[in-house]
């Protein structure tokens, strides 16, 4: 099995672009998996870069209706337009960030294109795909949104509304004897995503990795409040067995905040690392 991010916001070692987005390259024995496709075509030149055939992918999932996880999509479909692509019916919806009163609403949804691709499978919540691959959302949360969320919101009745995040799935690969949890963003709440799966699944298949952002970064000042939320989130974690490669949207300076608590339970993966699954 191979796990390597194409795009993530942080340079690595590889020398590759990186840009606020998200995607990794999945390889089992079975599958050829993209879970999202970054913010653009970014996706593509980075996968050539590094050697990665994207006409070969059978299967794309996307784990929101947020630009910078679907944006290569259609680039994506013009080198290959036989993989199925998996998303969340309600990821076509008007989602939109408050960028402040000066900036107002910024469109942050997908290309409404996706939604009449051929290959494209609209999903209404759970979906095995088959014995290695497993989609499920969260629809009863214990723990609260990220406060982060805050600015994210839907158009929706000529008004704009909190997002519910009923768009996101998460992805439970189940391979050469190893559950790997894939989230986008964890914009339900990395907690309530674990409960979902212990949830809906059983307690064996917690995952003995979880890959991907926590959506806990902030352009400004972190409040006293927003450090107590991440402290939180971070011990919570520390009582599960999984090693947590985090990424993208939680941002480095929340990303060292957390490992001080987590030690060596916790790593950041930066564009172009193959993620280590050695030990897990």
């Amino acid at each position: 099995m191979r796990i390597i991010n194409l795009v993530e916001n942080e340079i690595g070692e590889s020398g590759l672009e990186a840009a606020h987005g998200l995607s990794f390259y999945i390889e089992t024995e079975n599958h050829k998996i993209l879970f999202d496709t970054s913010p653009n075509n970014l996706v593509i030149t980075n996968a050539q870069k590094l050697g990665v055939d994207l006409s070969s992918i059978d299967t794309v999932i996307l784990s929101h209706g947020h630009y910078d996880h679907c944006g290569g999509v259609l680039a994506f479909t013009e080198i290959n337009s036989h993989a199925r692509i998996y998303i969340q019916k309600s990821a076509g919806d008007d989602y939109y960030a408050f960028d402040g009163q000066d900036a107002g609403y910024r469109y942050i949804g997908i290309d409404k294109k996706i939604l009449s691709l051929p290959q494209v499978v609209l999903l209404d919540g759970d979906e095995k795909i088959d014995e290695e691959l497993k989609l499920f959302t969260v629809d009863f949360r214990d723990y609260p949104f990220p406060s982060t969320n805050s600015r994210l919101k839907m158009y929706c009745g000529g008004k704009y509304i909190q997002d519910d995040f009923l768009h996101e799935q998460n992805l439970l690969l189940m391979s050469e004897g190893k559950k790997i949890l894939f989230c986008g963003c964890a914009h339900n709440g990395i907690l309530n995503i674990l409960e979902a799966l212990e949830r809906k699944l059983g307690p064996t298949f917690l995952p003995d990795m979880v890959i991907g952002g926590f959506h806990l970064m902030k352009l400004t000042d972190f409040s006293k409040v927003d450090n107590e939320e991440i402290v939180t989130i971070a011990n919570k974690l520390k009582k599960y067995k999984a090693h947590f490669a985090t990424c993208h949207c939680t941002g480095l300076v929340v990303y060292n905040q957390m490992k001080e608590i987590m030690g060596d339970q916790l790593s950041y993966i930066h564009c172009g690392d193959c993620v280590n699954l050695t030990g897990f």
